[in-house]
């Protein structure tokens, strides 16, 4: 007869037969990593020597003050960063470089979807076309941004040559794009994004490639145009790719001074610079490291941040 009443189990023979895994010892992560060391050492070396301390004497030299000839007077409080934020042209700068970095990340991604679309199809031709668009990215910037600011020179340049024999200049000695600082750095944003096609080109073309066929086959059965599935299906499995290509793309624009200098670096006056040309401009011509390196401090919390919300925001390591 069962009896009604609750029976405990028997939990000393449940742990007898499962019996505890022992615990590592504490001592044995730390002998893990000492034996990793001689491998990651090098790596570790490089960063300490190529970010952390170079970051480190930046911040350093922010709240110094130091003299056009390198001497280090003693310290400046916050009197660099005070310089900075009344410096006239710092707001229109600042706003400018938004405007940079925003412009050209956004009409990147837009035409590297275009392309990459393009390039997942098969047509006679394809290897080339995608050897072609792998050239801005093998050349060097600086030689592919002097190729367009001579192109651009008034007088023998081919892109005003071009546009008076087709009629949109009526002086035969074209426009000076490069001497007005407006038309110069919108020129600017035209190289900087045609240099970023081909690594974001890519990026996007493997998330492309790596879509399921029979995702797209399930769409189609079940009554998905073209439109729709490339919106509601391929898009969406493309956010990991998408979100690796902005991010990096944002950090490298910020970043970016060659095309910038090469192509406005004549120019007097502020009305073309980004923060980072104005850093350079604070070192080269003023030689204020001082307030160049508080410059910078402010430049690189600005990206930190940036990166940090993006990062918070897009979440581009989420599993689709």
């Amino acid at each position: 007869m069962r009896n009604n009443t609750d029976e405990k189990p028997n939990l000393a023979g449940v742990a007898a037969s499962h019996p505890r895994t022992p615990r590592r010892a504490a001592g044995t992560s730390w002998r893990d990593t000492m034996a990793a060391l001689p491998w990651i050492g090098p790596a570790i070396i490089l960063v300490i020597g190529v970010v952390v301390y170079p970051a480190g004497l930046m911040i350093y030299n922010s709240f110094r003050n130091i003299s056009r000839s390198g001497v280090d007077k003693g310290p400046a409080g916050f009197d660099n960063y005070l310089e900075v934020f009344n410096f006239p042209y710092f707001m229109p700068i600042l706003l400018r470089t938004v405007i940079w970095v925003v412009v050209v990340v956004a009409i990147t991604l837009v035409i590297s979807l275009a392309l990459a679309q393009l390039l997942n199809k098969a047509f006679p031709g394809r290897m080339l076309v995608r050897l072609a668009v792998i050239i801005p990215w093998a050349a060097s910037v600086v030689m592919t941004t002097l190729v367009f600011y001579y192109s651009l020179e008034p007088y023998f340049g081919i892109i005003n040559k071009f546009l008076f024999d087709i009629g949109l200049l009526d002086d035969s000695s074209g426009y000076g794009w490069t001497k007005n600082a407006n038309s110069a750095f919108a020129w600017s944003i035209v190289v900087a994004i045609f240099v970023s096609l081909p690594f974001t080109t890519y990026t996007i073309l493997s998330g492309l490639q790596s879509v399921p066929e029979e995702t797209l086959e399930a769409a189609k059965l079940d009554g998905a145009g073209p439109a729709r599935s490339y919106i509601h299906v391929v898009l969406p499995q493309l956010r990991p790719a998408l979100s690796v290509a902005g991010l990096i793309n944002v950090i490298n624009v910020f970043n970016s001074l060659p095309i910038l200098k090469t192509m406005t670096g004549s120019l007097p006056g502020y009305d073309a610079d980004t923060i980072m040309t104005l850093i350079f401009k604070y070192i080269q011509t003023n030689n204020k490291i001082d307030v160049a390196s508080a410059l910078s401090v402010i430049y690189f919390a600005i990206v930190i941040l940036i990166v940090a919300v993006y990062i918070y925001v897009v979440k581009p390591m989420r599993e689709v």
